[in-house]
């Protein structure tokens, strides 16, 4: 009966961990932070130049798509722990380590800018072509279209993609913790399933739980008040 777990002793437990909990919840807010500004940062470049180049849109060009594409397809192809190991001589050269947040985030970068470009390009293919035309007849640029047509129309869209690309990210960053990346992944792994303290793995997840209901409320909200449809 000393083993038993109870609610006293699981809190006890807890309290007791709060500064490793509070480091890997740090840990997780750095690698989801840094790696979903890089994805939206690139993956919305590729996303546009996807969309451009597809077929009848203003930069139609069947090879370049093509080339694209397919890149795009390979890279979301691999699952993301292959793909953390398969970049780890990629990120020592970069970051000089493969150890911790800042190293991991390189990954979860790389796997987040090929998935949210695929969304981007569909956001896109949502706008109606009739006011890209209407843009075209004006003498709008290929440039001022990007920023102020499909951009605008789609940033509803935009946002709820980017949403989705966060709670994706946290999920891989759970799996991060598994080659060293830390945070609330590695904390529930070296604790909760390698010393069985069930009480440290259910936090963990409830923790990741909150975590995603905060995302995808937030960006509900802001994708309503953005929506002028």
């Amino acid at each position: 009966m000393a083993n038993t777990l109870t609610w006293q002793s699981a809190v006890d437990n807890l309290l007791g961990m709060k500064a490793e909990i509070w480091q890997a919840f740090w840990e997780t807010l750095i690698m989801v932070g840094i790696s979903t500004a890089a994805s939206v940062i690139f993956g919305t470049l590729l996303g546009v130049a996807l969309f451009l180049t597809s077929k009848n849109q203003l930069a139609d060009n069947k090879s370049l798509y093509a080339g694209l594409g397919n890149f795009t397809n390979i890279m979301r192809a691999f699952p993301f722990v292959i793909l953390m190991i398969v970049i780890i001589p990629v990120t020592r050269l970069i970051v000089g380590t493969t150890i911790g947040p800042i190293a991991a985030s390189l990954a979860l970068s790389v796997a987040g800018i090929f998935y949210f470009a695929r969304l981007v390009e569909q956001n896109l293919r949502d706008v109606p072509k009739g006011i890209i035309e209407a843009a075209l007849s004006m003498g709008a640029s290929t440039g001022t279209i990007i920023r102020n047509v499909l951009l605008v129309e789609s940033r509803s869209s935009l946002i709820l993609s980017i949403t989705t690309l966060m709670i994706s990210l946290l999920s891989y960053s759970a799996a991060a913790g598994m080659i060293g990346g830390g945070g609330l992944g590695d904390l529930a792994i070296r604790y909760g399933y390698n010393r069985y303290q069930n009480d440290v793995m259910i936090f963990m997840v409830i923790l990741l739980v909150v975590m995603v209901i905060i995302i995808q409320s937030v960006g509900n909200i802001l994708a309503h008040r953005l929506d002028k449809r």
